[in-house]
């Protein structure tokens, strides 16, 4: 027979890269309950474990041992949470336990991070004036220190803020019992670095569209919101709206948007107008360090984050009292997570409004089919924003054929048409910005050889190669697959092997040469590899010190740039030619 107090069994998937799941009795008194996190024997040592479920231990037939204790008192996953997890494991066909490590970041769940502290003076007893005037004659570096004190914030300041030399003064403040040293917590603020400072700024009067629009989120009908606003239509002035209410609501609201790139921008948007909470804004996506995960999690899962904006990941933000999800550029591949757990962004932040009965809005200029069809047949609610928030006409677009401008150049293939090229003249002249959009990384698509048409091509995913001048690679844009550039071709021994088409990297090379005056940037995953480097870019074209932008999808989403009056899409129908049935969908 079993003992009395392990009648209930905790279910715990153990830490690290296996998916081991034991069983452990729960002991009496302790309350366990699915989403705990647990210390758990194993084998000689102590390890920590998220339990998954809790379970009759009778029915098992033998002994279980017992798991030590509770690492945290409160569960780190919602029971909604948890609900949305195995759906996702179910739909998926994947298994639970990487998507509870989804929902519980390494972060979070390792005891390697932990929030960032630093000393602080506290003002524990206020000196009458005698007792300041006496001690400004004996020690007036205490005496300053206690003044400030007296002004702080709560009593309390950071003894690198109290000046140089303050630890000896603060020391003998200690030992006459008015001050004592505590242990402060800093908030590692993802967004603190090259970010100016943010200036408030009020709601815009609603359109009439808009209105209509905001009024159908707040209404009663849960139902998903399909937003359908064409380009400048106002789409984010109605999130931002919707949010205040909200928040005044007493509601937490999660804004998902399809890139990182866009998280800079969207967060200074919410800031701005959120000026009085600009503290209750969290980020979260995949460029956060470890230690700025762990703060930003925490931040949300107490509810002291009121708004958290992030990429796919966010979904999974513990997020208490859920009101409204925003789910920007709806439409955008992006949300698509291509590593396990794999799952769709867009269709969990719609399971998850339905778990926690909130409001979901999916914006878009161009819905995704099954978005649309959803409209279609009622399951969303449909609203169209057809007007511009400035009454301005939508842009000018202008299709160019390249075969007739690579027979006038007569010099292979044409990267900018001659109208293109003067239109970029007159935009630099007017102190105006452009942005060259190509949806192709690397300096060349493939590595070629003219005599018998070798093409070096991945050993493991059968594609050809793309050439990277900066790393002097041919390199595979699935598998990462790497190789170094033949001189000769492998096949025939011809040295007349030579590099075909043109990616990003080839685009900045030849813009430069085209136009030297002009400052250029690029903007693609192997120039953006260092921390917070597509932030600054982003910040340095904003502020007008980067003259034309070149990238690839990563500055095709939804960035606000006033100063950008042209726009020239390279190689346009490139997305046409690849293996996907989406492909004229994405084009």
């Amino acid at each position: 027979m079993l003992p009395e107090f392990q009648t209930k069994a905790a279910r715990v998937l153990i830490d690290g890269p296996s998916e081991l799941v034991f069983d452990y009795a729960i002991p009496d008194g302790l309350p366990v309950v699915a989403g705990c996190r647990v210390k758990v024997p194993l084998r000689n040592r102590v390890s920590q474990g998220t339990v998954l479920d809790v379970v009759d231990s009778e029915e098992m037939g033998f002994a279980l041992r017992a798991l030590h204790s509770l690492s945290d008192p409160e569960p780190l996953i919602t029971p909604k949470l948890l609900e949305a997890g195995r759906w996702i494991a179910s739909y998926y066909g994947c298994s639970i336990e990487s998507v509870i490590r989804a929902l519980l970041p390494e972060a979070v769940r390792t005891e390697e991070h932990s929030a960032k502290t630093r000393k602080a003076a506290q003002l524990v007893k206020q000196p009458s004036e005698e007792e300041l005037a006496k001690l400004t004659k004996r020690a007036p570096k205490q005496a300053m220190i206690l003044n400030l004190l007296q002004f702080a914030p709560e009593g309390r300041m950071a003894l690198g803020d109290l000046g140089e030399g303050a630890a000896g003064p603060v020391k003998a403040l200690v030992r006459q019992e008015l001050v004592t040293l505590v242990d402060e917590e800093v908030r590692r603020d993802p967004e603190a670095d090259g970010v100016e400072e943010v200036v408030p700024d009020t709601p815009l009067v609603l359109t009439d569209e808009q209105a209509a629009a905001l009024e159908a989120v707040m209404s009663p009908d849960l139902r998903p919101l399909l937003l359908l606003g064409v380009t400048g239509s106002g789409k984010t002035e109605v999130y931002l709206q919707a949010a205040r209410q909200m928040i005044e609501r007493g509601k937490t609201v999660l804004v998902l948007v399809p890139e990182i790139s866009l998280t800079p921008q969207t967060v200074r948007r919410f800031r701005a107008r959120f000026a009085d909470l600009k503290d209750h804004v969290a980020v979260l996506h995949s460029n956060l360090s470890q230690g700025e995960r762990f703060d930003e999690w925490h931040r949300i899962r107490k509810g002291t984050a009121r708004i958290v904006i992030g990429a796919r990941s966010a979904v999974f933000a513990p997020l208490p009292d859920l009101g409204l999800i925003l789910v920007d550029e709806e439409h955008e591949n992006s949300y698509k997570q291509d590593q396990i757990p794999r799952y769709q962004g867009r269709d969990v932040a719609v399971l998850r409004g339905h778990l926690e009965n909130c409001a979901v809005v999916l914006g878009s200029a161009t819905p995704s089919l099954e978005s649309y069809q959803n409209a279609l047949d009622g399951k969303y609610r449909l609203l169209r924003l057809t007007k511009r928030a400035d009454a301005h006409s939508l842009p000018l677009i202008r299709v160019v054929d390249m075969k007739l401008e690579s027979r006038k150049q007569k010099g292979g293939s044409a990267i900018l048409s001659e109208r293109l090229r003067a239109a970029v003249d007159r935009k630099l002249a007017n102190q105006e910005q452009v942005i060259l959009f190509l949806n192709r990384r690397g300096f060349a698509r493939s590595l070629q050889c003219p005599s018998c048409g070798h093409v070096c091509t991945c050993p493991h995913c059968s594609v050809a190669l793309t050439y990277h001048r900066t790393d002097d690679r041919l390199m595979c844009h699935i598998c990462g697959h790497q190789a170094v550039a033949p001189k000769k071709c492998p096949e025939c021994r011809d040295a007349a092997i030579a590099l075909q088409g043109f990616g990003t990297q080839k685009v900045e090379d030849v813009i430069a040469k085209v136009f030297p005056t002009a400052k250029i940037a690029r903007i693609d995953a192997d120039a953006m590899r260092k921390k917070n480097a597509l932030r600054d870019t982003l910040n340095a074209f904003q502020a007008r010190k980067i003259d034309i932008l070149v990238g690839t999808q990563m500055i095709a989403k939804g960035l606000h740039f006033p100063n950008v009056t042209l726009v020239g899409i390279l190689n346009a129908d490139i997305g046409l030619h690849v293996p996907d049935f989406r492909a004229g969908e994405r084009t």
